[in-house]
C-alpha cells in the first residue's frame, strides 16, 4: 500500500474554488445553520458546481455525522480505469492534504477480488473530488478511501456492497459513505422532476435490486446509480431502515432554464 505520488485536483477552479480561503467562506455560505447532525450509514450527495447543487450537498453532508473514515463511491465519467477503482494515494486538495485510510483500503482488497487499485479512473474524475472540501469542512481529521465505480451489473454491485458492510462492521469505529451522483440529466424540468422523483420513490422503498433496474429501464440519466446502489446495500447489510430526503432541486433554479436541467438530490441512509 505504499504510495510514491499525489492525486492532485482535476476540478479546482473550475466546480469550486481553488484558493482555500474562498473555498471554505463559500462552504459555510452555502450550509444552512443551525443543523444537528445525526449519525448515518450513509448519504447521497450531488457532484455539479458548487453553484448549481452545492447547497444540496452542504446541508446534505451538514445534517449527518463526518467520522474521520469517509468511503466514498463515485461513477466513471472519462471511462478510464477499472471497472471498481479504490486510489491509494493521498490527495492533495485546495484546503489541505487528504491522507486515505490504507487499514480500510486494505480490507476492502482483502474482502473483495473486483476491486482493484487502479489511480487512472480517478485521476479526472470530479465525482469524489467536489465531495471532498464539504467533509474537510467538518472533519479536520479526515481521512477517505475513494472508489470510482463504472457501469457494473447488479450482482458486482451487491459483491461490492456486502464487502463495504462486512469491512465497516469489522473496522471497530463509525465510517460513513457518500454516493455522488446527480438526477436526470438535460430534460425538461417537468420530465426530470417526474423520473426523480419517481427514483426517489424505489431508494425509499430500500428495494435496491427494484432502483436498479427501475433507473436501467426506463433510461434515466442518473449517472451515480452503482454508487447509490452499493450504498443502500451496504448501509441495509449494516442494519439501515430510513431514507429521508434532504432537499430536490436542478440546475434551472439558477440557471433560469427549465427547458434542459439536472436533477440534484440530497439523501441520507440510517
Amino acid at each position: 500500500m505504499a504510495h510514491t505520488t499525489i492525486r492532485t485536483p482535476a476540478v479546482a477552479d473550475r466546480f469550486y474554488p481553488g484558493d482555500p480561503g474562498i473555498l471554505a467562506r463559500d462552504i459555510q455560505e452555502l450550509t444552512p445553520e443551525p443543523i444537528t447532525p445525526q449519525k448515518a450509514y450513509a448519504v447521497v450527495s450531488p457532484h455539479a458546481g458548487y453553484m448549481y447543487s452545492g447547497a444540496v450537498a452542504a446541508e446534505t453532508i451538514a445534517s449527518v455525522n463526518i467520522p474521520e473514515t469517509v468511503i466514498i463511491l463515485g461513477p466513471n465519467h472519462h471511462g478510464q480505469g477499472a471497472p471498481i477503482a479504490l486510489s491509494t494515494i493521498p490527495w492533495q486538495m485546495p484546503m489541505g492534504l487528504v491522507p486515505i485510510d490504507t487499514a480500510i483500503a486494505k480490507a476492502l482488497l482483502d474482502t473483495s477480488s473486483v476491486i482493484t487499485v487502479d489511480e487512472t479512473a480517478h485521476r479526472f474524475e470530479h465525482s469524489l473530488e467536489v465531495q471532498v472540501p464539504f467533509l474537510q469542512a467538518r472533519q479536520r481529521e479526515l481521512a477517505i478511501v475513494p472508489l470510482v465505480i463504472s457501469h457494473i451489473s447488479y450482482p458486482l454491485c451487491q459483491e461490492v456492497g456486502t464487502a463495504l458492510a462486512k469491512v465497516i462492521e469489522g473496522a471497530g469505529k463509525e465510517i460513513l459513505i457518500v454516493a455522488s451522483s446527480d438526477m436526470t440529466h438535460y430534460e425538461s424540468r417537468a420530465a426530470a422532476d417526474k423520473k426523480d422523483h419517481y427514483v426517489l420513490k424505489k431508494l425509499s422503498d430500500m428495494d435496491p435490486a427494484t432502483l436498479y433496474r427501475a433507473v436501467l429501464d426506463y433510461n434515466i440519466s442518473m449517472c451515480g446509480i452503482m454508487p447509490v446502489t452499493i450504498a443502500l446495500i451496504a448501509a441495509m447489510t449494516l442494519g439501515a431502515t430510513k431514507i429521508k430526503l434532504v432537499r430536490y432541486t436542478d440546475s434551472g433554479a439558477v440557471s433560469g432554464d427549465t427547458s434542459q436541467v439536472v436533477g440534484y438530490a440530497g439523501v441520507i441512509i440510517t
